[in-house]
């Protein structure tokens, strides 16, 4: 039995690794454009998720206009290896207010190896604004975003020429956490969608555990064309774009 076997195994009672890389959000799209407003062009992209080299699923990313200045974005994956699978949805409703992302409501769901997880988070703007987590906790509002949103955000400044940042959000299991991200290299990668030029950043976290790196491709308007994660040392997970279609 090869030693990775063996490390998969022991991985049983938890979420699928790279289930859990995609998790932090593959969403990221906004229009290459210098200017203060921050049009959205609906698009869906898809990725190929790969664990030890090896192709092990897949994610898409879907981005819709509702009407009135109001948007849709849903995430869903499904990976599977050797007796393990792991499938997962996001779905973030927003606004854009004033050249402002505003989040509305967000939902996860997640189930396969290990336990299941629902979750709902709820954004008031009455009175002094609050975050609802179903079945969990109530935090003030601060102007904080949902799992994915912020990536909105990111990709405006990474057009602009940004190369530090820092964003406040709600995570997947209804926790408030603070990310930096950090402009480190500019790449031409050889992906399933073709080679393509990329913005690679770092996601700075509180815990020194988890390494992510993230490229963007300006030619795509910033959206997100590659994430990888390890974890100690040892890589989690790889997702490289597929394919990609303006709606």
């Amino acid at each position: 039995m090869s030693k990775n076997f063996q490390n998969l195994v022991m991985q049983t009672t938890k979420p699928f690794a790279v289930g859990a890389l995609l998790a932090i959000s593959l969403s990221c799209d906004a229009q290459a454009d210098t200017s203060s407003q921050l049009p959205l062009q609906p698009y869906k992209a898809t990725y190929t998720a790969y664990k030890w080299g090896d192709d092990v699923g897949e994610a898409n990313i879907e981005l819709t206009e509702l009407g009135n200045q109001q948007y849709s974005m849903i995430y869903t994956s499904k990976v599977s290896k050797f007796f393990l699978s792991d499938e997962r949805s996001e779905h973030s409703i927003f606004f854009v207010d004033d050249n402002t992302v505003v989040p509305s409501e967000y939902y996860y769901n997640r189930s396969g190896t290990g336990p299941d997880k629902e979750l709902k988070v709820t954004f008031s703007q009455q009175g002094e604004g609050k975050i609802s987590v179903d079945n969990g906790d109530t935090f003030k509002w601060n102007g904080e975003f949902d799992n994915q949103i912020y990536r909105i955000d990111l990709a405006k400044q990474l057009a602009k020429g940004e190369t530090s940042l820092d964003y406040d959000f709600v995570n997947y299991r209804g926790q408030l956490r603070h990310y930096g991200v950090q402009v480190i290299d500019e790449e031409v990668l050889s992906l399933p969608y073709g080679k393509i030029e990329a913005v690679k950043v770092k996601l700075i976290r509180d815990s020194k555990k988890r390494e992510t790196f993230a490229w963007f491709a300006p030619s795509l308007n910033y959206t997100l064309v590659r994430l990888q994660q390890f974890k100690e040392g040892d890589e989690q997970g790889d997702i490289k774009l597929k394919s990609f279609q303006m709606q």
